[in-house]
């Protein structure tokens, strides 16, 4: 069995699922390209682990990742982006992985702006491409807004809570997830939301994020504030939305209508076969090539 901190073991159902976890976590970090270096940055809200890969002096970009997932899930693309981009992928803090709270807590979207900034700066940069999925995307719209100055090109995937509401459906297969996360309820939602997709959902994925969506007990759930109209009109930073044609998190048509409607000058552009949670891994030709494309402009 994998050894695991008390740490991590005391934030899942048990030492066991916590050893699962940290197998599938490490199987996919397996995936990640040979120069990929994990560093730990301290700040006023705990620890934030982050994986690091390409080239030193290259354009830094940062990857956020959609809710119960972590760094790891990024494998299928942080080789591509970090052929000219230096990668910097994040494990959320309130969020399963290795990124361990302590000091003030975060529980208000104003937490984590002020969370980010820290990283930022304990990171070294500046400013950074940013590219999140899912609830990342709506973290790293949040943080566009709250420091545009700092974020120099923005790509939102399949994103939730910045244009427009979950779909009914999809809340209401996420209430019992909520209520009392099991492992095998975060598989039953995965399932159902990605059973049309082509291709199908990558195991190694939904093993780590149904264990991290269901078995995890340190999450500090800060529900969403969607951005209000004014400011996403008012924003110059600019910005790719990319949706999954076949999501069930929400309907596409609408998200894509209000983003074209909202955003001057953003791209939206649908990724054929995608389902919600098949992002980032799967179709990850397409969106590597719709990533690079956009980032290099």
């Amino acid at each position: 069995m994998v050894q695991v901190t008390d740490e991590l073991a005391g934030r899942f159902r048990s030492p066991e699922v916590a050893a699962a976890f940290r197998a599938r976590y490490d199987e996919a970090m397996a995936r990640w390209p040979d120069d990929t270096r994990a560093v730990d940055v301290p700040g006023p809200f705990g620890t934030t682990h982050v994986q690091i890969c390409g080239p030193a002096d290259a354009p830094p970009v940062v990857l956020l990742h959609g809710g119960g997932g972590t760094s790891a899930a990024w494998f299928a693309n942080a080789g591509v982006l970090g052929r000219a981009h230096r990668v910097h992928a994040v494990d959320q803090l309130g969020d399963a992985g290795l990124s361990v709270p302590s000091g003030r807590p975060i529980r208000r979207p104003e937490d984590f702006m002020a969370w980010l900034d820290g990283l930022l700066d304990g990171l070294g940069l500046e400013s950074a491409a940013f590219c999140g999925h899912s609830y990342g995307a709506w973290l790293a719209l949040s943080y566009a807004l709250h420091a545009p100055d700092r974020v120099r090109r923005l790509a939102l995937l399949d994103p939730t809570d910045c244009f427009g509401g979950l779909a009914a459906g999809y809340r209401l297969r996420a209430v019992p997830l909520l209520v009392r996360p099991t492992q095998a309820r975060a598989r039953r939602i995965l399932a159902w939301e990605t059973a049309w997709a082509e291709p199908p959902a990558d195991e190694l994925l939904v093993s780590l994020a149904s264990l991290g969506g269901g078995e995890f007990r340190g999450a500090r759930l800060v529900l969403p504030r969607r951005p209000g109209a004014a400011a996403l009109r008012a924003t110059q930073v600019p910005m790719l939305v990319v949706l999954a044609e076949r999501s069930r998190a929400h309907d596409i048509g609408r998200i894509g209508a209000a983003a074209r409607r909202l955003v001057p000058g953003v791209q939206v552009t649908v990724l054929p076969g995608a389902a919600h949670h098949t992002l980032p891994a799967t179709a990850a030709g397409p969106l590597n090539e719709l990533l690079t494309g956009f980032l290099t402009t």
